[in-house]
């Protein structure tokens, strides 16, 4: 991973915590119900989750209660616009942006000296089987301040009240209650430390829930894609739910994201796109034996590409080449077929969101489609992170870096 950091490619984004933030963030685990983490400095995500405390506890999930019950950490406004790293739901970020769209001036005064627990509950307490997920819809987001920000705030105007009634002017324990009050929380009289509940209403989204649930809802007809086969067996068990439901490595999920006008593909246009550059590239780096020059190199350079495309065998070629053969083909004849020639999981790649979609239905099914074929380093990087990282420390150092210098040239 080291290439990666130095490129600025691995949670570049993450936020320092140490000193004082520190046992305001261990305030907030306990808060929660978490225990405590012994680090005294690691580094935090938009939403509060760190890749040190989750190694720690060896548990990625660590801020949540079983996996209906997530939860954040806000411990610093630099929060605000950061990424969220490894989200339990494709919303997650869109939810931290909602609060500081809604309470950025409130947080960056209650961050000052203190920090602020987020609960985000869909009236679900435990989730009992897969098609649960379905009840996701309306959740709401509540704060917890800690050390009970607010009732200390209480307890100072109460103490003030008293302190201006007849003569409690002079009565030295007042004076010290109110000092000691000062002491440890500030001068709270001015502060506005209420944040109220706010709504957030799903639609379509993936969730972690279940070893990786898609909810397609908003087309023709509910659409449910499990990556765990174990879920997907125990889901079509379901005979309540009017739903279709699919595991991810069905072949025709592709055909029924088709028929629902989800997912297209134009071959003729993809052929000259950087994507199927990308593809074929990949296809080729997966083909070859012990090459003699590096893999960028071989990527990078023509001459060097054709080379080897014409030292492996044929059949391995025609997965190289299967796109842009059948296409010429097609020009003479109207006989041949897709299946026939274009390796299936090279097609599934180059399939795309449906261009009637809203931009946050297509990252959704960008993320779907690169989780059915995952070929296009780009597009693994952009919307599968984690998943990118395991792929990449599987890769030949020099195809990694061809991948480095791919991404970085694109973003």
């Amino acid at each position: 991973m080291n290439k990666l950091k130095e490129a600025n490619l691995y949670r570049s984004e993450l936020i320092p915590v140490s000193g004082k933030l520190v046992e305001r963030y261990n305030k907030c685990l306990k808060t929660l119900g978490f225990k405590e983490t012994k680090l005294q400095s690691f580094t935090i995500d938009g939403l509060g989750w760190s890749p040190e405390i989750a190694e720690e506890k060896n548990n990625i999930h660590y801020l949540n209660h079983g996996e209906a019950n997530p939860h954040g950490i806000i411990i610093s406004p630099l929060q605000k616009g950061k990424p969220v790293y490894l989200p339990f739901h494709s919303f997650d970020r869109e939810m931290m942006q909602h609060i500081f769209r809604t309470h950025g001036r409130k947080i960056n005064d209650i961050t000052r000296d203190s920090a602020i627990c987020i609960d985000f509950d869909q009236d679900i307490d435990v989730f009992y089987e897969p098609l649960d997920v379905l009840k996701y819809e309306d959740i709401s987001i509540t704060f917890r301040l800690i050390d009970n920000l607010e009732e200390k705030q209480q307890e100072q105007l109460r103490l003030i009240e008293k302190f201006r009634t007849d003569n409690n002017f002079i009565d030295e324990s007042i004076h010290k209650k109110l000092l000691d009050s000062a002491k440890s929380y500030g001068d709270l009289r001015d502060r506005d430390l209420k944040l109220h509940s706010l709504h957030f209403t799903t639609n379509s989204f993936y969730t972690r829930a279940f070893d990786g649930v898609y909810v397609l809802r908003d087309f023709i007809q509910p659409i449910l894609v499990f990556e765990s086969n174990e879920s997907y067996k125990q889901a079509i068990k379901d005979t309540v739910h009017d739903v279709l439901i699919y595991h991810i490595d069905q072949p025709e999920l592709i055909e029924k994201l088709k028929s629902h006008i989800i997912v297209e593909c134009d071959l003729e246009y993809m052929v000259n796109t950087p994507n199927y550059d990308r593809i074929k590239k990949y296809e080729l780096y997966t083909q070859l034996k012990n090459p003699e020059h590096p893999i960028k190199d071989i990527l990078n350079r023509k001459p060097l590409f054709k080379s080897y495309l014409n030292k492996i065998d044929i059949n391995a070629r025609k997965k190289v080449m299967g796109v842009e053969l059948y296409l010429e083909k097609l020009e003479r004849s109207n006989a041949y077929k897709i299946e026939d020639m274009v390796d299936q999981s090279v097609y599934f790649a180059l399939h795309q969101p449906h261009s009637s979609l809203s931009a946050e239905h297509r990252d959704l099914i960008h993320k779907l489609l690169i989780n059915i074929a995952p070929k296009d380093v780009l597009f693994l990087y952009w919307y599968d992170k984690e998943q990118f990282y395991k792929n990449y420390e599987t890769w030949d150092e020099s195809f990694q870096d061809w991948v480095i210098e791919t991404i970085r040239n694109n973003i």
